[in-house]
């Protein structure tokens, strides 16, 4: 009998407890940006190398979707034309050979197409990374037949060491916005990301050779961009634009600010215009300096940027260099203060971007585990758009039941805009962020040190981040 005692007792917090409806007012579920560039060209981030098999390919980038899973990370940014290439099936461009080692071949599978499958299981969103205007990073690079190198080469021209688009040609902007537009219409991808490559950096003192002027270049991208936010939003107008430009816009700007560029005068990029026109969905800036000095200060440049229009600003936070070279003694410390930072906003827009994924497989100096224990420690869902227009979300219909240290949901959604479930639990009088489940995902992993919540609540949220009202069940 005293056996038999100790059994129920041992097994009671295993019993499965099914939550019924109760009337309560849980919080808004915690939204924020995490996401993390990944790098295609050089083998920066992924594949490691060039040549490597189909299956060893898609290992890798299933090892970095997991790693981003587990700290509760909600978007990629994956690199999908390093150089008037692809890194997706297409008829208007060649096959990157950053996949296959020779441009032109296929890697035998379709790595965007996997990136999305991939990724959308584990919730996170997808931004395909385009270079509108390079043609390849290094002229000695063999080119294949099609690539715009050999198939128009009156709009290229070589510079740097590498080859060029003219951007001032009308064929180097209609050729970058049909290979962007072509992918947005067939792939279910969620955004759509420029970085900081617009007129090329100058070299050895001397400007890209176009004969134009600095103000005739902030014209001729001015112009892409506008076109760019217009075009995607008329073609699928959930997907989010995002540009990543240099982090400084001028030298001076703001006061005690220096700079070695001066982004809006060399590379054509006003994107504090950009910005204050609303002709992006995001801005990330490309703040990759410490705090300190003020000379390059992380919270001075955000303070800044954020004050120059009504879009978020998701600064990019230099991880990669956490201990290394570019800045020697660089602690995981700073990249913690900077998260905090990019928070100390409205928390409805807040957000960052990890330049690179490479520095979280790799753990720099414990980041990962850091993260994962305190900024990631709970799931956020990415910011809406209330400048697309307040959509609304019917509520789902719920059940939930709940066994030892997991949480089965049945859900269905209220309507068919419906794409993700914020599923928030309460123990005590405290809620915290448990999960953001995909369509068709109902299994959600508790802290053990918790166990099962005293009551759950759920929202439903659509692909603009609106969200439904919540649905409280109790236990």
């Amino acid at each position: 009998m005293r056996l038999l005692l100790c059994l129920l007792l041992l097994t009671a917090p295993l019993l499965a407890q099914t939550y019924r409806p109760v009337r309560e007012k849980p919080p808004i579920p915690a939204k924020e940006f995490r996401g993390a560039w990944v790098a295609v060209v050089h083998n920066i981030d992924w594949p490691s190398r060039k040549g490597l098999s189909a299956s060893a390919q898609q290992a890798e980038l299933t090892r970095i979707l997991d790693r981003m899973a587990s700290l509760n990370m909600n978007a990629i940014l994956l690199q999908v034309r390093p150089h008037a290439d692809a890194v997706y099936r297409s008829s208007r461009e060649p096959w990157s050979h950053w996949l296959s080692g020779t441009m032109g071949n296929s890697p035998g599978y379709d790595p965007l197409q996997f990136c999305i499958d991939e990724a959308h299981k584990r919730g996170i969103e997808v931004h395909a990374w385009f270079n509108p205007y390079r043609a390849l990073s290094n002229a000695a690079h063999p080119a294949s037949r099609d690539h715009v190198t050999r198939s128009a080469p009156h709009i290229t021209k070589r510079y740097g060491g590498g080859v060029w688009c003219d951007p001032g040609h009308p064929e180097t902007s209609s050729r970058a916005l049909a290979a962007i537009l072509d992918v947005v219409r067939r792939y279910d991808v969620d955004g759509v990301h420029l970085d900081d490559y617009f007129y090329p950096y100058p070299k050895d003192g001397k400007t890209f050779p176009d004969g134009r002027s600095p103000a005739q270049r902030r014209a001729i991208v001015d112009r892409f961009v506008k076109s760019l936010y217009d075009q995607v939003k008329a073609t699928k107008p959930w997907v989010r634009v995002g540009i990543s430009p240099f982090g400084i816009w001028r030298p001076g700007v703001p006061s005690g600010i220096e700079a070695g560029l001066d982004a809006y005068e060399d590379l054509g990029c006003d994107a504090r215009k950009w910005l204050a026109n609303g002709w992006v969905d995001y801005l990330a800036p490309q703040l990759y300096w410490r705090d300190q000095p003020r000379k390059q200060s992380f919270s001075a440049l955000l303070e800044w940027w954020r004050q120059q229009g009504r879009r978020p600003v998701w600064p990019g936070i230099a991880t990669s260099r956490i201990k290394s070279s570019d800045d020697p003694g660089r602690p995981a410390s700073e990249i913690l203060k900077q998260v905090g930072l990019s928070r100390s906003i409205d928390r409805n827009y807040v957000g960052h971007i990890h330049w690179s994924v490479k520095s979280l497989m790799e753990n720099r100096d414990g980041i990962s585990t850091a993260l994962s224990r305190g900024a990631y420690s709970t799931p956020a869902l990415v910011p809406p758009m209330p400048w697309m227009g307040k959509r609304e979300v019917a509520r789902p219909s719920i059940e939930a039941r709940g066994e030892g240290r997991s949480l089965r949901i049945g859900w269905r959604p209220g309507d068919s805009g419906t794409h993700k479930l914020a599923v928030m639990g309460r123990y005590g009088d405290k809620w915290h962020m448990l999960a953001v489940l995909p369509k068709g995902h109902r299994d959600v992993s508790l802290n053990p040190a918790r166990g099962l919540p005293d009551a759950i609540s759920a929202s439903a949220a659509d692909r603009f981040g609106n969200l439904s009202g919540p649905v409280v069940l109790g236990r």
